[in-house]
């Protein structure tokens, strides 16, 4: 047996030292590949676990209910014109208009020279609105005609003649109607008139030559009249008008005045007219009616349409049934930019102004 030396040639050892190194680096490269092929794999088995989805959007658009569109019918305020009556009647239904004494919107319109014919004329709806306003105060109507203002007198005749041909009933229901329509914030007077003029729930004795008119605190007023309807004049102290307010219980007081106040004898309405314009503060519009021609009618309203115009008191004029009223009645009512109406049986009315 042979035993190699350990101290080979020099040849042998550096061939020795080759292979060692060789071998080394072959160890090396081997290692390093192991390791790039572990890292691989791993990284085959980890990376998905961090890949991050993104999830897809989804549109889709629902079914959308087509909205339901309403018309609503356009609605027009119209005054319906009552139809016309035959040619051959002797009235036919009128109603009136009027403007306002303070600044309201009220139209105004042009008329031609009136005729007192009953058959003439042209129709006036109802339906202009009554009541109070914002700026106006208060307001009413009478017979058709509307007023916006804050103080209101009525000079209503009071006499015996009424009892024709329905006018007591008429006038009756027409004042109180009125009365009822007046607005909160108005302030109101009642006077009363035949031959003697006094206010509204006084108590009066009358003869057709003497008239004795109580009033407020039992005062007395005194009346005389040679015995003619149309001459009647106050002795002594006038009798004073008071405001009344448009509350509950004085207009329920006013409508049982009117229910129950009863006719007297005589016509003159010049007096009743200037105790309205007597009044402190006077009377923004004044509603006058009677059914009586009277004896210096036309006097009367030349001095008691310039009075008033003065004062700023507008006067609508109201004939009942009495068209032979209507020269003197326009011609006030015109002086005062007031509205002239004849009332006809029925309760039918002709504007004539």
């Amino acid at each position: 047996m042979s035993i190699v030396s350990s101290y080979a040639t020099p040849e042998a050892a550096e061939s020795l030292k080759r292979q060692r190194r060789m071998a080394s680096i072959t160890s090396l490269v081997i290692a390093i590949l192991m390791v790039v092929l572990v890292a691989v794999v791993l990284a085959l088995f980890l990376l998905p676990s961090f890949r991050i989805e993104v999830p897809p959007i989804v549109a889709y658009s629902a079914e959308t209910k087509e909205e339901e569109v309403m018309e609503r019918p356009e609605v027009t305020p119209q005054v319906q014109r009552q139809p016309a009556a035959p040619s051959s009647a002797m009235a036919k239904v009128i109603a009136t208009s009027v403007p306002t004494p303070t600044s309201v919107p009220v139209p105004d319109t042009e008329t031609p020279d009136p005729s007192v014919e009953f058959g003439d004329g042209d129709d006036f709806g109802e339906g202009w609105g009554e009541g109070s306003g914002p700026g106006f105060g208060g307001g009413t109507s009478f017979f058709g005609v509307p007023s916006r203002a804050e103080r209101i007198a009525y000079v209503i005749d009071y006499s015996a003649s009424m009892r024709g041909q329905g006018r007591e009933a008429l006038m009756r229901k027409e004042l109180i109607s009125s009365v009822d329509k007046i607005a909160h914030k108005t302030n109101y007077a009642l006077i009363f008139f035949a031959g003697p003029a006094w206010v509204a729930g006084d108590e009066v004795d009358w003869t057709k030559k003497k008239a004795i008119v109580t009033g407020k605190g039992r005062r007395k007023y005194e009346w005389k009249s040679p015995g003619t309807a149309h001459e009647w004049d106050q002795v002594g102290k006038k009798e004073p008008v008071e405001w009344l307010s448009a509350t509950q219980g004085q207009l329920s007081k006013s409508r049982k005045v009117i229910k129950e106040t009863r006719l007297v004898w005589g016509t003159r309405w010049d007096n009743p007219l200037q105790m309205a314009l007597d009044m402190d503060p006077p009377p923004q519009v004044i509603y006058f009616m009677t059914d009586g021609v009277a004896k210096g009618s036309d006097r009367w309203a030349r001095e008691i349409g310039a009075r008033a115009k003065s004062r700023g008191v507008k006067i609508n004029c109201v004939a009942m049934m009495q068209p032979k009223a209507h020269d003197a009645m326009e011609d006030l009512a015109k002086r005062t930019d007031g509205h002239f109406t004849i009332v006809m049986q029925g309760g039918q009315r002709k504007k004539v102004r």
